[in-house]
Parts: C-alpha cells; structure tokens; sequence
C-alpha cells in the first residue's frame, strides 16, 4: 500500500484517479505545523531552536495520514515545487516521526510541475529525498521575519500606540509607499508649452510635426517655457518657408516578451485585468488545479509560483505547432526561443507559467469569469512568446527654414508584419501606444508648408502613486522579499490600515507614515533596500548550500538585538519629538498668511505637536485641557470640508451649525452659550458629508430623538445612531433599525411593533433572506448552495456552512467551483471552534485562579508582579497537584502577550 500526501483536497481527489486503488491520496490542506504566535517560539540564545506546534486545525489532518501510513509499504510526499512545498513535506515528516509510525515505510518526495496524468505519473518514476538545503533556506527566512516581527512589534505598542506590526518586508514596501506620497507632496509643477504644426508637402496629406529648434537651440520638452515664447515660435512657423531636408525610414523589429514569472504575471493581470496581487494568485491556483475534460480532472497551467521563464522543449514544439495552425507558418520563428533570467533563487529551475496544453484554446474551454480572463492572458502570453517578431518601420521627416534656425520634426512608425502582435502585446504602466502613426510619402529637397499651428500650454506632473503592478515591479527590481509572498505583504498593509486604496493605486494612511518615521528614525538599515536585498541574496545562499543558515541568523541578530536594545529605554517624549522633526512637510504645512504652522489655530497660544493615542497619532495642542483643539495629520480638523464651514444658525438657539472633518471622519457641531461643551453628531455612513444641508445637520445635533411614549408604561421611546447602526430604545430594550434615515422619521406604531418584534426574538434572528442567486446542487453531498447578503456583506451557504464572500468576488458572478473552495475551507475551520466549548467546563472548577487571572487584569500591568506572587503561595497548600498547577500558570502569565501576538501576527510571512 502506497501513501501519497498532497496540499489540498482537489489535488488528492485527481491524483488518486491518476494512481489507482494501490495508492491513498490525502492532503495535508497546506503547512501542518507552524511557530506558535507568542514570544519565545525561536530561542536565539538556544542557537535558534524553533519550536513548532500542530493546531487544532491540522491535528485531525496529520492523524488521518498518521493512521493511513500504519502499515504502508511507502509515504510518498508530493507536496508543491517549491520552497514551501518542500517545508511542507519536512513539516509532516517530523511530525509523523513523533508519533513513531514512520517503522518499515520507504519515504520518497516527488514533484511534478503540472496536474496532469503523464506529469504526475513521471515524477512517480523519479522520486528523490526531501531537499534539506530548501528546507533550511525556509527555515532562515521564516525565523527571520518571526524575530523581526515579535521583537520589533512590541516595542511599537510600547512606543508608538495605534501601531499594529512591523515586518522585515513588509516595512520596506510601506516606505516605498510613504517615499513616493511624500515625492508628491513636495512636487512643484513647472508650466511648458507644447508648439506643432500639421505641415503638406506638394499636396500630400497633412501630417503632424512637433518643433524641435528654434532661435538656433535645440528645443527639448520643457524648453518652451512660457506664452510670449510659444507665440513667438507660431509667428515665426507662420512666416517661414520650409524644406523637406531629411527623410529616414528605419526597418526595426519588437522581440516578445518570454511566457509569464509569478512577479510578471501579477503585473499584467493588474494592468489588464485589474486584479489585485491575491485575486491573481486565488485564480491561478485554480487553473493549476485544473477542471473536468473528459471524465478526468486535468490541471490547465502549469505551476504558478516560479522565478523561471524557460519552458519544456515538448511545450514549445507544441506551440509552435499551433502557431502555424492558427497563423501560418510565416509566424513561426525558423528556431524555438530560449530565455534566461538574472534572478538567483531557487524557484529559477522552475519552468515559467504556461498552458499544460497549447492546444487548448481558450474558446475550446467552458472558463468563466476570473479563470477565463487569466487562463486567457496566460495562453496568449505563452503562445506570444514563441513566436516571431514584430516587423515595423520608423520615419522621421526633418523640415527646416532657410537659414536652418529653425526647424520642425515629425515622427511616425508602421507595422509592416505583426508577428506576435497578431495574438498579444504587453501593457505598460505609462499605456504607451503601440497603435499605428503613418506619414505621407515626402520627397527630401521639397517645401513644405504650415496649414494649421498649436500651441499647447502644459504642466509637468508629479510621479504617479503606486499601482499593484508597479510596486510589485518596483520590489522585484530592488530584491525586496518574493514574487511568492508579494500577495501576503501587500495584503498585510492593507489588513493593518496602514494604507488604503484610491483608484487602485496605494495612498499610505497617517498611521502608516508615522510607523515609518519611526523605524527610519530608530531602525533605519533594517528599512534601507540594500540592506533587505542583501538579506535575500544570502537566503538564496542558504537554498544553494553555500551558506549555513544558523550563521546567517546569527550574524542578522547580533545587530538587530542590539539595535532594539539600545532604545528599551527611550521615552516616549523622544518618540515624539523625532516624530515632529522627521513628519514637519506633512504635520506643519506653511500657511497661506505666512504665520507660524506651529501655534494652535484655535488659542492662538499653545504650541501644535505630535500626540499619541489609542487609535492613532494626531496633532493636539499643548494647552490641553484648556484648549481641546485636535487635527489629523495631515489636514486641519478646525477648516470646513467646503467654504467657510458654516451650515447655518440654529432657529432655535441662533447657534451657528458647522461642518468639520476629525480624526474620526467628519462631524457637525454646534457651540450653545452658556453650555460647557459644543453639541456635535458624526456624519452616518451612506450620507454625503459635502452634500449635507442645516437640516439634515440639526437633526443629527438634536439626537437621541424622542419618538413618542410607549402605550404600555409611558417611558419614552427614543431613536439614535450608535456604534453599530441606528437603532430605538424603550428602557433596557434596544432595537436596531435596518437604515439611518428611519431614525428621523419612524413612527410610535412602528416603533411599538419593532421593540416587540426585538422581545419576542432577542437573539434577533431573522427571516430567511432570499437568495441573490444560486448556484446548484453540492455535487457530493447534495443540498442547494446559495449565494446571500448578509449583515456583514454577501456570502455561501450550503447547509449549516455559511462561508464569506472575499471583497473582490462579485456575488453575481461567483461560479460553484469557487463557492465549493470555499465551503471547503470553512469546513475545514470548523473543528477550531469547537474546542474552547470543551474546556469551558475546565474554567469552572478553578474559582481562586479566575479570580487571580481577573485581578490581574482588572489592576492593569502594574499589579501583575502580585498576582504571580499569590499563585506562589497557593502552591505549596496542594503538593500532589504542583504540577498541574505550574503548568498551568505560566501560560497564564503569558495571555497578554499571547493575545495581543495571535490578533495582530507581525511575521507577515507565514
């Protein structure tokens, strides 16, 4: 009997068909052990022994192979090609190790780099041992970025509250993102003027011609750099007599680009598809995957995490193949192409990204949605790559005046043979235009005259915020982490709101910018690029073995260590005062009538500063409590959102109604005299702050609105905006309401009827919604699967399985191969939640340690030193149960820490 252990459970249930009844596939579903996330999970001063841990959730997975392996002639291990394919296989090994069933069974690791039947059933020829200097290379990198994470974390907290995490890549593409917001903000436009003519020669078509000399100097972009200098050169076009006095027409040719990286795959499906680095890769997982042809699951792109662009010799006969059948042989280069690249990890070994079969087309496949846009683009690609040039000709025509002292050019290219155009060309960030720019046949030595004259007036413009393609380009060009992890990083900034999304470009949030300065005002060399690129370089070491990795941690924690102890004592007023100098451009922006940036707009005493709260940094007032004057960064929370800020007055009270933008989002307020504190209501969500009225303004002021008593006991009704949404209130009963504006205008009946709808059914369950659309029958074990709108946003359900709908799936066009993705995964979770409920009953039985434990977090750090001391004392009174009890305490004493690590994991690599 044969044991085969895959990733995940598609992959189990084709390569079991492949196999046959001698084999039991099983999958691992991904790692099966992992670094626990509280300190102490790698001991530097054990010589970085790691401690590993199996959860709740793998633990059923690594039995049941566990128990499949008893009595198995052989364990094969076919996890995926790569670095963390290969930790995986090591991961489950040691852990079938310690449960001592490994006795008598051959161990083999193969990996094949396409689901397909003849790739699988090849690498079954070919096993090998597991690759330790790719697991060694996993493990460097994944304690690399856990002590980064956990040392670095915690001093943030310490040190700058509403910080979340800091990691060793994660940090430096936030740089890169802060660095080009701040390129921006500094940007001085500079005006220039754009002088053409469309010029005929000897009745030829007119044709566009752009000034290039002009008073005897060269005239370049930004050279016409005002009005009276544009005019003067139209005058001086309208006047001249012009020749022809050069003709050159160029044959040049346009190579394609070689069949897609991880990196370039992401790139492109950004740029033509719009995807986001996570789509790009949840969708290619699925094509790697494959879909039914035939009666036989069959893997449609080979393996999607690779630095490689060569391609198997059998795959490139075939494309070339169909390249003559679909286009002729004239698109057929007389030799197949080979590329190479410069990247140095291990992954280059790795074939690029490509169809497993050129032949299918993708017409000929019932694709849908995300899987046929990108199966579409990668097809193309590959098949681009293998074939032949794009043949073009460029012509420039030189027209000059008499004495030469002036002179305009005209410039143009025409695709005399497609080649690979025919099928795909390449997007660019800058969406150059590869479109077609004919001139007129002109003959040298002929005039030329103007028949109409632009001038253009034009303002440069500030370099462009950071797409997902362009970043991912940016970090690969630099070193910086993966193309495997690019995906995890960026999602990891977005996780922690540390920048937001504006047009599908990345705009860095305050929050963002303020962790930043700090970790380049007191951990500068580990966000500087050289120092994370050489960091790469020497992992790529460790894969090829010429570097041993604990030397390797040895040398980066030396330093680190070192660096993050010499500011354990760094007070916070250091913190800030760093901050005010590094952040000052965006903190302290000049003002308009040249007055200090620094001295609070409201008092006009106190000094503005940096301050540090719960939710973030912000800019306060010195003479706080007098003045309560606060303001976001990087904007003034005092100034209107439009005009002078002012609504209107009150007809009741004659107080002037105000809109303002806070930390917290925008919010009117309304200053009574005679009242100690303004009246101020925020803005709802779904409610446009720059469209409100005084009306609408005086009727968030004036909440909580009385609806009426209730006919029952004559308490008053009332009717607000809380926390989670509106709602009514009748004594200690509150009811939500299912839209804002409901909240002006609901009724006494209503109101009754909704507070005893809320009684009858306090857990307020409500009626079965109706479907937005359904998907069909499970296709294993039956029942209808849905997709519906929840309180939360849409999602799955199948059954008892509710499963969400990730942000970037339209509910309306997710397929039920992806909704049973998804069921799966949320059935796999389940087990996790069942197990606190178990232990519940635990709790119960230890009345003097809850109440400890309590204490000590209702006393607040401080008193933590006494609650330990009081667990000492108790020990000695139950010597039979001192075990139990030590056992128990030390994780006790660790919660905080535990939980704060398990929320917010700072080693965004896992």
């Amino acid at each position: 009997m044969n044991v085969v252990v895959v990733e995940s459970p598609a992959k189990a249930k084709t390569i079991n068909k492949y196999l046959g009844s001698d084999y039991t596939v099983l999958a691992s579903f991904g790692h099966v052990r992992d670094l626990p996330a509280k300190d102490g999970s790698v001991k530097p001063d054990e010589d970085f022994a790691m401690v590993w841990e199996v959860d709740a959730q793998s633990a059923p997975k690594v039995k049941a192979i566990a128990d499949a392996v008893k009595g198995a002639d052989r364990l094969i291990l076919a996890t995926d090609p790569d670095r963390e394919g290969e930790a995986i296989s090591w991961h489950l090994l040691e852990a079938l190790t310690k449960r001592r069933v490994l006795k008598d069974v051959r161990i083999q690791r193969v990996a094949f780099n396409a689901i397909t039947k003849k790739a699988v059933m090849d690498a079954m020829a070919a096993p090998r041992d597991i690759d330790m200097e790719l697991v060694e290379a996993y493990l460097a990198r994944r304690a690399l970025d856990y002590l980064v994470g956990f040392t670095l974390s915690p001093v943030l907290w310490r040190k700058l509250p509403g910080a979340r995490s800091a990691g060793r890549v994660q940090s430096v593409a936030l740089r890169l993102i802060t660095e080009r917001e701040h390129e921006i903000e500094i940007f001085k436009p500079q005006e220039y003027w754009t002088v053409e003519a469309d010029m005929t020669s000897e009745g030829s078509n007119p044709f566009r011609a752009k000034l290039s000399k002009f008073e005897d100097k060269k005239i370049t972009r930004l050279s016409v750099t005002d009005e009276a200098m544009a005019k003067r050169a139209e005058k001086a076009i309208s006047e001249a007599n012009f020749t022809i006095a050069a003709v050159e027409a160029k044959p040049t040719k346009r190579n394609p680009s070689p069949p897609f990286t991880t990196s370039t795959l992401q790139q492109e499906a950004a740029r033509k598809l719009g995807f986001d680095a996570q789509r790009t890769m949840r969708t290619a997982q699925r094509l790697y995957e494959g879909i039914d042809i035939g009666g036989e699951t069959t893997g449609l792109i080979t393996y999607m995490r690779t630095d490689g662009v060569s391609m198997d010799p059998g795959a490139m006969n075939e494309a070339r193949r169909q390249i003559g059948s679909e286009f002729g042989e004239n698109y057929v280069p007389e030799k197949p192409r080979f590329y190479s690249t410069k990247a140095k990890n291990a992954q280059e070994a790795h074939e690029a990204i490509r169809p497993t079969s050129f032949m299918r087309t993708p017409s000929s496949l019932r694709l849908e949605g995300d899987q046929a846009r990108l199966y579409s683009l990668i097809w193309k690609r590959a098949m681009a790559s293998q074939m032949e040039s794009a043949q073009l000709e460029r012509t420039t025509i030189d027209i000059e005046n008499e004495d030469k002292s002036l002179a305009l050019r005209a410039t143009g290219s025409v695709v005399t043979f497609d080649g690979f155009f025919a099928i795909y060309q390449e997007g660019r960030d800058d969406e150059e235009d590869e479109g077609e720019n004919r001139l007129p046949a002109v003959k040298q030595g002929a005039g030329a005259n103007p028949e109409t004259i632009f001038t253009t007036q034009s303002f440069t413009q500030p370099p462009p915020r950071y797409t997902e393609a362009s970043l991912v380009k940016k970090m690969e060009e630099l070193g910086i982490g993966r193309p495997s992890t690019y995906a995890s990083v960026l999602s990891v900034l977005r996780d922690r709101d540390y920048v937001r999304m504006d047009d599908k470009r990345f705009v860095p949030e305050d929050k963002g910018r303020v962790v930043i300065a700090f970790l380049e005002n007191f951990f500068a060399r580990y966000v500087q690029y050289d120092f994370t690129a050489d960091l790469e370089d020497q992992l790529d070491k460790v894969s090829e073995g010429s570097l041993d990795w604990k030397e390797l941690l040895r040398q980066f924690w030396t330093d680190f260590h070192g660096a993050v102890e010499d500011i354990a004592d760094l007070r916070i007023s250091h913190v800030i005062d760093a901050m005010n100098e590094a952040l000052a451009p965006l903190i302290y922006p000049a003002r308009e009538d040249g007055s200090d940036p620094k001295i609070c707009p409201s008092c006009n005493e106190g000094g503005l500063s940096l301050r540090l709260g719960r939710h973030g940094a912000f800019v306060g007032c010195s003479n706080y409590p007098e003045c309560r004057y606060t303001r976001p960064l990087n904007g003034d929370a005092e100034a209107a959102i439009e005009g002078d800020g002012e609504l209107g007055a009150d007809p009741e009270t004659g107080a002037t109604v105000y809109l303002k933008d806070g930390r917290f989002g925008p919010y009117v307020e309304m200053a009574v005299e005679g009242e100690d504190k303004p009246r101020r209501g925020s803005i709802p969500k779904g409610w446009d702050a720059k469209a409100l009225d005084l009306e609408k303004a005086l009727k968030l002021i004036y909440l909580p609105r009385e609806v009426g008593a209730h006919p029952e006991d004559g308490e008053m009704i009332t009717a607000a905006i809380g926390r989670f949404g509106p709602y009514i209130k009748h004594g200690k009963v509150y009811a939500n309401l299912p839209n804002v504006d409901e909240v002006f205008d609901i009724g006494l009946n209503r109101a009754v009827s909704v507070l005893a709808d809320k009684k009858a059914n306090p857990r307020g369950r409500a009626a079965a919604a109706e479907p937005i659309k359904v998907l069909g029958e499970h296709p294993e074990e039956g029942g209808e699967i849905q997709v519906l709108k929840g309180r939360y946003g849409p999602y799955i359900k199948h059954g008892k399985i509710n499963a969400t709908l990730p942000k970037d799936l339209d509910p309306m066009e997710v397929t039920l191969e992806q909704a049973l993705e998804l069921i799966t995964a949320k059935a796999a979770k389940a087990p996790k939640k069942k197990a606190p409920a178990k232990k519940a009953p635990a709790k119960k039985k230890a009345p003097a340690k809850t109440s400890t434990a309590k204490a000590a977090k209702d006393e607040g750090p401080e008193k933590k030193p006494a609650a330990k001391k009081t667990a000492a004392k108790k020990a000695p009174a139950k010597k039979t149960a001192a075990k139990s009890t030590t056992t128990k305490t030390t994780p006790a004493k660790k919660t905080p820490a535990k939980t704060k690590a398990a929320k917010d994991d700072p080693s965004e690599e896992a």
